[in-house]
C-alpha cells in the first residue's frame, strides 16, 4: 500500500515540478535528473535494490541502448541506475496517460505510432537526427513486455533506426523484474534485487541497411548472454 501511495503522490507532485523545471531546462538534463530521483525513490520505498554490472562498457556515447523488457519495473530500474542521460522511444499510447505522458513529452521522449507507417518513419528520422546530435536513446526491441521473462522476437524497425543513426548499440540485459512485478501488476508484489548487465557496444558504422537482420541477431545473442550471466 505504501508503494502505491508513494507512486501516485510523488508522480503527481513531480509532474508539476517537471513542468516548471522544463521552462528553464532546454536540454532536458534537469528533467532527467528528476526522473532518476523519482525512479530511485520508488524502488527504495518498494524495498528493491539494483545490482549493476558492466559499467566499464560505457565509453563513447551517444548510444542506442537496447534492453529486454520483462516488466514496467524495468523503466524505474534503468532510469535510476544507468549513469548517462537518455530519451525513451515509446509507443504513442503512453503519451496520453495523465502525468506519465505529460512528463514524457516534457522530457523530449519520442513517440512511435506503430499503426501508422508514415508517422513511424518520421519518428525514426527524428530519433536518428537526435542521436547523431549526441542524444542517447533507449529502446526495448521486443516492443512489449514478456509475460514470463522469455525473450520475445525483436522488431526490425528499431534496427533501421540504428543503421540510419550510425552510432553504436549498447546491449543491456535485465533480470528479475518479471518476478517482482509481473505484466499486468501496477506495483511490485515482492521485495528483492533487479540485475542489470551492460554488454560491450556493437558498431553500426559503415553497415548498410542490408545488415539489419545481421545486426539484430548480434544484439539478440548478446542480450541473451547478458541475461544468462545476470
Amino acid at each position: 500500500m505504501l508503494s502505491f501511495i508513494n507512486l501516485i503522490v510523488t508522480g503527481i507532485f513531480l509532474s508539476t515540478v517537471f513542468i516548471i523545471v522544463s521552462l528553464v531546462d532546454r536540454k532536458g538534463e534537469k528533467v532527467h535528473r528528476l526522473r532518476r530521483f523519482w525512479a530511485g525513490l520508488h524502488l527504495k520505498v518498494c524495498g528493491i535494490h539494483v545490482s549493476l554490472k558492466g559499467l566499464d562498457n560505457i565509453k563513447k556515447p551517444p548510444y542506442i541502448i537496447m534492453c529486454n523488457h520483462q516488466s514496467a519495473l524495468d523503466i524505474y530500474a534503468l532510469l535510476s541506475s544507468l549513469p548517462l542521460p537518455f530519451k525513451w522511444i515509446a509507443k504513442r499510447q503512453l503519451f496520453f496517460i495523465p502525468f506519465i505522458g505529460w512528463v514524457m513529452k516534457i522530457a523530449g521522449d519520442i513517440s512511435l505510432d506503430r499503426e501508422n507507417p508514415r508517422e513511424a518513419l518520421k519518428a525514426i528520422e527524428a530519433a536518428a537526427r537526435k542521436i547523431r546530435e549526441g542524444t542517447n536513446i533507449i529502446i526495448f526491441p521486443e516492443g512489449t513486455r514478456s509475460k514470463d521473462g522469455t525473450l520475445l522476437p525483436f522488431k526490425k524497425g528499431v534496427f533501421s533506426l540504428a543503421l540510419r543513426a550510425g552510432v553504436p548499440i549498447l546491449p543491456v540485459g535485465i533480470y528479475g523484474t518479471s518476478w517482482l512485478q509481473p505484466k499486468g501488476s501496477f506495483i511490485p508484489r515482492e521485495k528483492g534485487v533487479i540485475y542489470i548487465n551492460i554488454g560491450a557496444s556493437i558498431s553500426t558504422e559503415g553497415r548498410g541497411r542490408a545488415a539489419k537482420t545481421e545486426v539484430m541477431n548480434e544484439v539478440r545473442a548478446e542480450i541473451e548472454r547478458l541475461i544468462r550471466e545476470r
